[in-house]
């Protein structure tokens, strides 16, 4: 696995692979040697296992960290929790023949590239968030978020940080196919709302957060008397599937009756929906530059005169409430 790793990484003449480590003891001693941009890390490994070793990393060291993981079973739970604890992204461990791995390898190219651009802050176990209190006095509203790199971390933060009586959340994370379902069911754990992955048809209700699947198909909402899920088998968009742009723009026929926020992410998907979701006069709201991991979405979102207000992860709950109520 480390040679194919090396092998495509190193096809790119924007990268340099500078060590290759079996286990953390060796790659402790080549991160304090070499200094590395980036780290891509196993979930797990002979003498301590991804997390343990991450939280290591964000506690003493803080850099970029890639969670290379399989898609199924405890790998895709430990990579969640990678995430949660300040992993940047995840990649899906290469397997089967050589053609196989090699299908993948640009997107394993472009998200260390992404990682090496990212802006990693001092960590270790997360904190709880403090739920926001229940106070019931919403408008009728639908709050519509996109994320991507970093999103997973930010995301616990503002879900976490919302009432139980809070107003439907419709979520796009770009994160693996195999990884939303077990993303949701860990959120929904840590959340005073309920969190579930989205289905086809599914009915839009209050105190309810849905999450994209991810892979096949892009999130819309149907807007009628009861708002409802609708799944679309399309092509990708901006090269996303799903995308935060679909999402935005089917929002946005809600007008006023909808509340948007766009987070940490590479690129900028989201900042068209989210400008169509302004002008048609939803409440919009874009995270700030320090608190991100990646200014990358939000800033084209900003500049694209899409964000009504610039806030702080840690105000982000709030902000979005007030918009929310009566």
């Amino acid at each position: 696995m480390r040679a194919a790793l090396n092998r495509i990484l190193g096809s790119d003449p924007e990268i340099e692979v500078v060590g290759l480590a079996p286990e953390p003891h060796s790659a402790r001693q080549i991160i304090k040697d070499m200094n590395p941009d980036v780290v891509t890390l196993d979930v797990e490994m002979p003498g301590m296992d991804g997390l343990s070793f991450l939280e290591k990393i964000m506690r003493l060291r803080p850099m970029p960290v890639v969670m290379c993981s399989t898609l199924t079973g405890r790998g895709t739970e430990v990579t969640i929790e990678a995430l949660r604890l300040g992993a940047v992204d995840c990649i899906a461990k290469p397997s089967g023949n050589a053609a196989d791995i090699m299908r993948d390898a640009d997107l394993l190219r472009r998200t260390v590239k992404s990682a090496a651009r990212s802006r990693v802050r001092p960590g270790g176990a997360p904190t709880t968030p403090k739920p926001a209190a229940i106070n019931g006095q919403y408008r009728d509203v639908i709050i519509a978020i996109g994320a991507s790199t970093g999103g997973v971390e930010a995301l616990f933060s503002l879900i976490g940080s919302l009432p139980a009586d809070c107003p439907p959340v419709l979520v796009v994370q770009h994160m693996p196919a195999a990884f939303t379902g077990g993303f949701a069911a860990r959120l929904n754990a840590a959340a005073p709302m309920t969190v579930v992955e989205a289905t086809d048809g599914q009915a839009v209700e209050r105190g309810h957060v849905y999450i994209a699947p991810g892979g096949a198909c892009h999130m819309e909402m149907v807007n009628s008397s009861q708002p409802r899920i609708k799944l679309v088998p399309s092509d990708p968009v901006g090269g996303h599937r799903p995308a935060v742009d679909v999402l935005f723009n089917s929002v946005a026929r809600r007008g006023a009756g909808a509340v948007g926020a766009i987070l940490t992410g590479m690129g900028q998907d989201g900042a068209a929906g989210l400008l169509a979701m302004r002008r048609a006069g939803a409440r919009t709201f874009g995270q700030s530059a320090d608190t991100c991991v990646v200014y990358g979405m939000p800033r084209a979102a900003f500049e694209a005169g899409a964000v009504e207000r610039q806030v702080n992860l840690s105000a982000m709950p709030e902000a979005i409430l007030g918009a929310c109520r009566k």
